[in-house]
């Protein structure tokens, strides 16, 4: 079995099966670093001048989508070779494969407040072997949910995931 079949193989198996994270209580300083990080100054005066009012903060848009992990962030020597943390390369341990976002669609249903317990469900919805003129590889299709305290989704994100043979780059020429 070539490693593109073993991740097609081992990704079927969790198609539908959900992992659940406590993602923990959301922060006006996390918001803040993360509008600070794409250049939003703007709202990180307006989330600071809500927060000494008193008042709710909202997250800045997106804010969930882009968080790839909840924890600290693993050491560099535990990193994937594409850079990729274990979490973030579903099926893929051990395998020599590399891995590209394929892009995602993203859903709000609601607004993440500071103060407010987020849970993240996320599973793989799908496992494709697909092939083209630069080699085979497997769309891997991930959905995560976040959710509040209460129960409540807040937002959805649909990603592909391109899971590429080792050897090769997404261009169709040689690793080096």
């Amino acid at each position: 079995m070539t490693a593109l079949e073993e991740v097609a193989a081992r990704a079927r198996t969790l198609i539908g099966r959900w992992e659940t994270e406590d993602c923990g209580v959301l922060t006006v300083k996390e918001f803040c670093r993360y509008a600070a990080a794409v250049g939003d100054g703007a709202y990180v005066a307006r989330a600071r001048a809500r927060e000494a009012a008193g008042e709710p903060v909202e997250a800045p848009p997106l804010f969930l989508a882009a968080m790839m992990s909840w924890e600290d962030g693993p050491e560099e020597d535990a990193l994937r070779p594409d850079g990729l943390a274990a979490r973030e390369s579903p099926c893929t341990r051990g395998l020599p494969v590399r891995q590209v976002h394929g892009g995602q669609s993203v859903r709000l249903a609601g607004v993440p407040v500071a103060g407010v317990r987020i849970t993240a469900s996320r599973a793989v919805t799908s496992a494709d072997r697909k092939g083209g003129r630069s080699g085979d590889f497997v769309l891997l299709g991930v959905t995560t949910r976040f959710t509040s305290g209460g129960g409540k989704e807040l937002m959805a994100v649909d990603e592909t995931i391109v899971v590429l043979d080792g050897g090769m780059v997404p261009n169709g020429g040689a690793a080096a």
